[in-house]
């Protein structure tokens, strides 16, 4: 019998939060597909695996023996992939490292470069994420390493390096009735649509909607993007406003779309991040050295 190891994580996410809410929002899909997923393993197995109520989800006997075995399974499916993907990186002299938008700005090149110098005959081969992947494929092991906003989802159980934040701006159309103010208090904003990521992105979500700088203030949402271009057309075409990073006003200029100056919002940050399995990978630390020799502020 085959499993699909997607079934069993998503199991275990439920067998340990006892909540398929929780459970969701922990790996990153709705809770209809994660009920689904459920069944479908429960259906394979042939067995009940869990008691299902309004308290939640309890495990059967099954259930438990399934939860006890199954990290395991896991985990040597992942050290089997890494060390497939580490053979064939390590052949092709290839270090795949994710990213999402502007990455780490106009650093970005200058890491690169400093990791050729630093790595002669080895090259980096730089993979951009849709934001419905926050972690730009390092949680499931498709890059080495990457450059990130943080937080992100999963973010404690990988390694994380700040390298350096930046204020938040307001992302606005042109027309907009505030698009001429130089700076704009956040609060103003708090009742304006928002162009938002997907919503199983959750806690990636709610930071660019500053959901917890709201003061309670319910979110409401003009538009669901996933790629820095459809997100540029959500605003321009008067769809919603959106926080972004100072720096977007650089990257991701066009006509309708203006950014400015907010006040009462904290900052973002970029920083780079992987797994734990490589924290004395030779070449993935020398990656990371080269970030913060050339990211950090001196």
């Amino acid at each position: 019998m085959d499993v699909d190891t997607r079934l069993l994580r998503s199991f275990l996410a439920v067998a340990e939060e006892g909540s398929l809410t929780r459970a969701a929002e922990r790996v990153f899909v709705s809770q209809p597909a994660l009920t689904k997923q459920v069944r479908q393993l429960e259906t394979l197995l042939g067995v009940r695996l869990f008691d299902r109520s309004r308290a939640g989800m309890a495990l059967t006997g099954p259930g438990r023996e399934l939860a006890r075995l199954a990290p395991r399974v896991l985990t040597a499916w992942e050290d089997a992939l890494r060390a497939t993907h580490t053979a064939q990186r390590q052949a092709a002299r290839v270090l795949r490292v994710g990213f999402l938008a502007s990455a780490a700005n106009e650093a970005t090149q200058e890491i690169v470069a400093a990791f050729a110098r630093r790595r002669p005959g080895w090259r980096t081969e730089l993979r951009q994420a849709a934001w419905s992947n926050p972690s730009a494929g390092l949680a499931t092991g498709d890059v080495d390493a990457a450059l990130l906003r943080l937080p992100f989802p999963g973010q404690d159980a990988l390694r994380v390096e700040p390298l350096f934040s930046e204020p938040r701006w307001i992302a606005l159309p042109s027309t907009h009735r505030l698009a001429a103010c130089d700076t704009i208090a956040f609060r103003d904003l708090w009742d304006e649509p928002f162009v938002a990521a997907p919503a199983d992105t959750g806690s990636w979500r709610d930071h660019w909607l500053a959901a917890d700088e709201r003061e309670g203030h319910p979110v409401r949402i003009g538009a669901v993007t996933e790629q820095p271009d459809d997100w540029l057309n959500a605003i321009a075409n008067g769809y919603g406003i959106a926080l972004a990073p100072r720096s977007a006003a650089r990257f991701y200029a066009r006509p309708g779309v203006v950014y400015r100056p907010v006040t009462g919002v904290s900052p973002t940050q970029v920083g780079v991040a992987w797994a734990p399995a490589d924290d004395h990978h030779p070449v993935v630390q020398d990656f990371v050295h080269c970030c913060l020799d050339t990211a950090r502020p001196t």
